[in-house]
């Protein structure tokens, strides 16, 4: 008996250490690298080096480091297992271990839930993608009547917002877009350098600006004055979220591409558009930035 539970104490032990070595090699990483979110959504955490290594109920183990305490507690763990999931397209295995957990209440864990929810419904018949779009959008609401300040719940409210509007009708996506836009504004504000956020609200320029003119009328009929925007204000986040976080996402440099277009800046527009018909394939965006960039090039190349 004492040499079986020996055996196990070792492979606790062992267990243990490979934890620590891992978890010191993301802090490394984590202050070297800015805050962003990738392809997939994820975004990448900065860890203090500095807090205790605690067990707590569901969240925590306990391990001592010689003469120093190094922190990280189960929830961390959970979260980090739930984003490289995430990272990896893993959408239902993260859906399946974070939700056990919403009932907590917990601001981390309740976003995580509503973006994996997004991610899902793109892959889903209409029927389905609208009651996880429905169910994430519930959750990113009780995330924000938690915690007003934290911008990745803003940047997913407009997310799902816009989403959840899309099904039910343009008058009531148009209703929304300044709402919208307003969410994305608050998440700059709270985070500065996310260029996710800051190619959204390029988008979301670039959009309005683009409005049809019987889009144009129906936002007048909603809103008096319907939203406005132009393609320099566009131009300005994405080349933001492109100097903040150079060629992050082949979307962005398509986007650039497109608005240099539309302000007869062909140079420049060029320039991006073999950025993105270049770019590495790694998701279905970058498959469909890299067609879109190709073929505008073709047409350029042959005007």
């Amino acid at each position: 008996m004492s040499f079986i539970y020996n055996m196990e104490l070792q492979r606790f032990l062992c267990f243990v250490r490979i934890i620590k070595i891992s978890l010191k090699r993301v802090m490394y990483r984590s202050n070297k690298i800015p805050l962003k979110e990738t392809c997939h959504g994820m975004l990448t955490r900065s860890m203090p080096l500095t807090i205790p290594f605690t067990f707590m109920g569901v969240w925590g183990l306990l391990q001592k480091d010689g003469e120093k305490a190094v922190t990280v507690t189960a929830k961390d763990l959970l979260l980090t297992k739930a984003d490289t999931l995430f990272e990896h397209g893993k959408y239902q295995e993260v859906y399946d271990l974070l939700n056990k957990y919403r009932d907590e209440q917990d601001v981390e864990i309740l976003w995580r839930l509503s973006r994996c929810l997004y991610k899902m419904s793109k892959t889903k018949k209409d029927y389905e993608a609208k009651k996880l779009i429905y169910e994430g959008y519930e959750l990113i609401s009780l995330a924000l009547s938690i915690k007003e300040d934290h911008y990745a719940v803003h940047k997913w409210v407009c997310v799902l917002l816009d989403s959840k509007s899309s099904y039910e009708g343009m008058k009531e996506r148009i209703k929304q877009l300044n709402t919208v836009k307003n969410h994305m504004l608050r998440a700059i504000e709270l985070n500065p350098n996310d260029s996710t956020t800051l190619y959204m609200l390029g988008n979301w320029c670039f959009q309005v600006t683009s409005l049809s003119w019987y889009q144009r009328k129906l936002a007048s009929a909603l809103f008096g004055e319907p939203p406005t925007s132009s393609y320099e204000e566009a131009l300005m986040y994405f080349k933001r979220a492109e100097e903040i976080s150079p060629q992050f996402y082949s979307q962005n440099l398509l986007m650039l591409a497109k608005t240099y277009l539309k302000l007869k800046r062909e140079e420049e527009a060029h320039k991006y558009l073999k950025l993105a018909a270049e770019y590495p394939v790694k998701c279905s965006d970058d498959h469909e930035a890299k067609q879109e960039a190709r073929k505008l090039m073709s047409g350029y190349e042959s005007a």
